[in-house]
């Protein structure tokens, strides 16, 4: 497994079950053997299309969070990525299966969608930049550990071209950028001993929630 950071890891190691419960999960495991039903996959695409839309508005408030230009211009590039790469993806891929461009705009959010991407922006209208960026990380690298493993053991060429999205260099080299970031920003705010902290605990409570309610997203999509 690729190495995503030393704080990532260590929130990872706090929040074990939740974590095995989102990155193993039902919805998961069947983009490993091909067995998800299609309109799962895309009511799950639709329902994501909207969670970016609120995600890149969170990775455009860590511009405003920012300390440094390092961390400005993450937060901007991963906003551009978001809204010209990652979300142009999902338009093709519906537009495919008969999904008009339109259509996919006007998807109706979800209950899960709306609790999950509210609560990322919040933790960053009312912390800082490390609150969000602890609420955005399982997201951004749960993705990356999920594409990595599944890359090795898919047993079906289904839903390849997903997985291989992030599990390719380009995703897994982003993540890691992530992960150092958030090493960063730890020992530049709060210095080298940061996990020994009272704030550290409530960082790693933002970040296992946020996980949480990604296990709860796989389970939305499941359900259309």
């Amino acid at each position: 497994m690729s190495d995503y950071g030393n704080a990532f890891t260590l929130m990872r190691d706090a929040a074990q079950g939740p974590w095995r419960e989102y990155t193993r999960h039902a919805f998961v495991e069947g983009l490993k053997d091909g067995t998800l039903p299609r309109n799962a996959f895309l009511h799950y695409l639709r329902q994501d299309y909207v969670f970016l839309t609120h995600f890149s508005r969170a990775w455009a408030l860590a511009v405003v969070k920012a300390q440094t230009h390092e961390e400005m211009q993450v937060a901007a590039a991963t906003v551009n990525g978001l809204m010209h790469e990652e979300m142009m993806l999902h338009v093709g891929v519906c537009e495919a299966e008969g999904i008009s461009r339109e259509e996919l705009m006007a998807t109706p959010e979800r209950p899960e969608n709306l609790a999950y991407t509210r609560f990322v922006l919040e933790s960053g209208y009312s912390g800082d930049y490390l609150n969000l960026l602890a609420a955005l990380l399982p997201c951004v690298i749960g993705y990356a550990e999920i594409g990595a493993r599944l890359a090795q053991e898919a047993t079906s060429e289904t839903y390849r071209p997903w997985i291989d999205t992030y599990a390719g260099d380009q995703y897994q080299s982003y993540c890691h950028d992530i992960g150092a970031l958030m090493d960063g920003a730890l020992v530049r705010r709060l210095g080298p001993d940061y996990a020994t902290l009272p704030v550290w605990a409530d960082l790693c409570k933002t970040f296992e929630m946020a996980t949480q309610l990604e296990v709860k997203f796989w389970q939305m999509g499941l359900t259309p």
